[in-house]
């Protein structure tokens, strides 16, 4: 693992890059971090974001990327459910979570200082780079937002020594990665698809350009320049490339570009189409989960023969279409997907072994999505049995909405779903149920849920309902609310 990072302009090569993450991991090691333990890090994409995860993997414990977007409560659970050791986060961060409680987490901060907290890089500079061997790796920890409200944490088993090699090359098909590769990273660095990404280059030491946040121009404009051969884009940054002006797109030579790798929502095949005519046949597509690992790889020609297909399963994995008795469906008929990526490691839920036991039939694990096969074996995925939204790649349960907006005054009972966006795919909807003589307003409702939950989590569209549709259980009847939203579309994902 000697890769080379450039971030605002600096460049740390394999040599400074080796030193800074076995110095980071003897610290960590002398604070008391070993196997199986877990250091939550709240940090904006950075090259001490890739140092430490690297640090943190070298001595068998589990890194947590926590949303930097999240407030204080959404931050305090998770180092609570996680039991996070450790809690690195970048100073500007940390200012904001205002009465935060780490519990006994060892806390530091990282580019930046704050009153009363140490400063991690000064501890990280003092200790000699470890030259102890590696532990068996284990993988992150990321969270999942709740069905029930919670967002979820996956625990990962420690990868077998075939485990490795397999997710290795899991990697270089779903990303391209090679070592002469010249990679962008602007995707958000906590999700799990441009985290494996970042590990997957590190891993086979190739170069990575570390952006803070993405801007379309400004990544032309660095493929331009650098001759970038590899980008992780999802959907949402299609779009936003697309609206550039002719003008300001005809500026940048691209065809230093080899393999663009989109994965965390589908892709609408017109969007797809375009990006196909302008970039050339260097767009692929992966399906995959946080827990499961990548599915399936659509490449550009495929998509362009398949249109709307999450592409054939990848080499290994283990891929079926199955009813709710667990039954084989026949191919071009819908049923849950169901599959098993032997490079992943198992895992289960911190606190929550029935949610895990829930996803298993056959040996096989599902994530509540629909599709079928059809009769070359390509999937397309064409529902969600779950009410899980993905808006711009990132996974969005309602559940937790909705608990949000049942304490707020005024409010008899709601109901929050996923409606088409044309930028991000989904976006969120709110059916509100006012109280007896309340006076509320869309503005209203989103004014108090961005005070308590992260920005995005914060409906689109607020609407008011005298009565909600329930069915006979008296469960609120979110298809039909759903149903106007999406009539007419062949996908409802």
């Amino acid at each position: 693992m000697r890769p080379t990072l450039v971030f605002q302009g600096h460049t740390i090569g394999p040599d400074e890059f080796e030193v800074l993450w076995r110095r980071s991991a003897a610290a960590l090691a002398a604070a008391g971090v070993g196997d199986g333990d877990v250091v939550a890090l709240m940090l904006r994409n950075s090259p001490e974001a890739i140092e430490l995860m690297v640090a943190v993997r070298h001595l068998g414990a589990q890194w947590c990327p926590v949303n930097w977007h999240f407030k204080t409560d959404e931050v305090q659970y998770i180092l609570g459910n996680s039991g996070a050791k450790v809690f690195i986060a970048d100073a500007e961060l940390l200012a904001g979570l205002h009465g935060l409680d780490v519990g006994s987490a060892l806390v530091w901060t990282t580019r930046g200082a704050l009153p009363g907290v140490p400063a991690w890089e000064p501890l990280r500079d003092a200790r000699a780079p470890t030259t102890a061997a590696a532990a068996a790796p284990r993988g992150a920890m990321f969270y999942t937002s709740g069905t029930t409200g919670r967002p979820k944490g996956i625990v990962r088993a420690p990868m077998t020594p075939a485990q490795v090699q397999a997710n290795a090359a899991m990697r270089r098909t779903a990303y391209g990665v090679e070592p002469t590769m010249r990679a962008l990273l602007s995707a958000p660095w906590y999700h799990s698809a441009p985290n494996s990404y970042a590990l997957g280059i590190v891993q086979e030491s190739g170069t990575l350009y570390v952006e803070e946040r993405f801007d379309a121009e400004r990544t032309l404009h660095l493929i331009h320049e650098h001759r970038l051969t590899h980008a992780y884009l999802v959907p949402t940054m299609y779009v936003r490339l697309l609206a550039l002006p002719a003008e300001v797109r005809a500026r940048y030579d691209l065809g230093s570009m080899r393999f663009v790798s989109s994965t965390g929502s589908p892709c609408p095949p017109e969007v797809k189409r375009a990006m196909i005519e302008w970039w050339g046949p260097v767009i692929n597509e992966c399906y995959g989960a946080s827990e499961l690992g990548y599915m399936t790889l659509l490449t550009s020609e495929q998509a362009l023969r398949k249109p709307g297909s999450a592409g054939p399963a990848l080499p290994g994995v283990v891929l079926k279409i199955l009813d709710d008795d667990g039954h084989e469906m026949p191919r071009n008929v819908p049923g849950l997907i169901y599959i098993e990526q032997p490079a992943t490691p198992d895992f289960s839920y911190v606190g929550n072994p029935e949610a895990r036991a829930r996803m298993e039939a056959a040996g096989l694990k599902t994530m509540g999505d629909v599709g079928y096969l059809d009769d070359e074996g390509f999937l397309y995925i064409v529902d969600r049995q779950a009410d899980m939204v993905i808006s711009g790649g990132v996974n969005i349960y309602p559940a937790e909405i909705e608990i949000a907006l049942q304490a707020m005054p005024g409010i008899a009972d709601c109901a929050v779903f996923g409606i088409p966006d044309a930028e991000f795919g989904e976006a969120l909807a709110a059916a509100v149920q006012p109280a007896p003589g309340a006076a509320l307003t869309a503005d209203g409702v989103r004014a108090w849920l961005h005070e308590r939950i992260a920005g995005y989590k914060v409906p689109k569209v607020v609407s008011f309902h005298e009565q909600l549709p329930r069915e006979d259980t008296g469960k609120i009847f979110k298809r039909k609310l759903r149903e106007p939203y999406w009539a007419g579309r062949a996908r409802r994902v």
